[in-house]
């Protein structure tokens, strides 16, 4: 019994993650709607501020739940095989609560007019949020969603930590899921001055959030990551 409601837990917590980021990503190209509870004040700076405390708990929430600290402490009260899908129920929870509560903000930062322009940037947008999925699986897009450990636990099978590898875009980018987000964000023909916010405070909290994880797989993996970075660049060969 126990088994399957951790491998229940696992599916449910996937779909929430995973439907979270699917809101994240028609957000950003304007074809769903956020900002269910907007202020009654009309004041832009209070917006604002509203906005960066909902990105800063996004922000917290993605980054101390990562943290190998954080894993250790909860799995004293959850079996191993669902922190990872905790990480994604919470993540989904996040999410749509940042979402639902994003205070819009009036005017727009540009609105491309060219069709060429237009079908450029919606192919960026396209291939962008793509990129991020096909780099999921390039890693291991189970094991990164905690699908492949609570399905270890149902099988009563242990689980065995993946290898460092460098797969397809890996070769080339060491946070290749990454610069599919910033594509996705920044590629669209009309930015609104509320997605601009959005897109702005994602970006820093990226920076802030690759600052850690950086930290964490030099822990985990040593030399090996040290001459993984001195060898691979950020996001793209040559550039960062």
């Amino acid at each position: 019994m126990k088994r399957t409601a951790i491998l229940a837990y696992g599916i449910f917590s996937y779909t929430a993650g995973v439907g979270g980021l699917l809101w994240i990503i028609l957000a950003m190209g304007g074809l769903a709607p956020v900002g269910f509870s907007p202020l009654q004040t009309g004041s832009i700076a209070t917006a604002i501020l509203v906005n960066l405390g909902l990105v800063a708990l996004f922000g917290l929430q993605h980054t101390v739940m990562a943290r190998a600290s954080f894993k250790r402490w909860l799995t004293r009260y959850l079996p191993p095989s669902a922190e990872r899908s905790t990480y994604l129920l919470m993540s989904g929870i996040v999410t749509v609560i940042a979402l639902y509560y994003w205070q819009p903000l009036p005017g727009e930062v540009w609105a491309v007019e060219s069709l060429a322009a237009q079908i450029a940037l919606w192919t960026a947008y396209a291939l962008g949020w793509s990129y991020l999925l096909i780099a999921t699986f390039a890693t291991n897009h189970f094991e990164l969603m905690g699908l492949r450990q609570v399905y270890l636990y149902f099988i009563d099978k242990p689980h065995t930590n993946l290898p460092f590898t460098r797969n397809y875009m890996y070769r080339y980018s060491r946070h290749p899921m990454m610069l599919g987000i910033l594509i996705g964000m920044w590629a669209v023909p009309t930015m609104t001055t509320s997605h601009f916010v959005m897109a702005i405070l994602l970006t820093v909290y990226i920076a802030v959030g690759l600052f850690f994880e950086e930290r964490d797989l030099t822990k985990r993996f040593g030399d090996t990551y040290r001459r993984y970075k001195k060898e691979i660049a950020t996001f793209v060969p040559g550039m960062y």
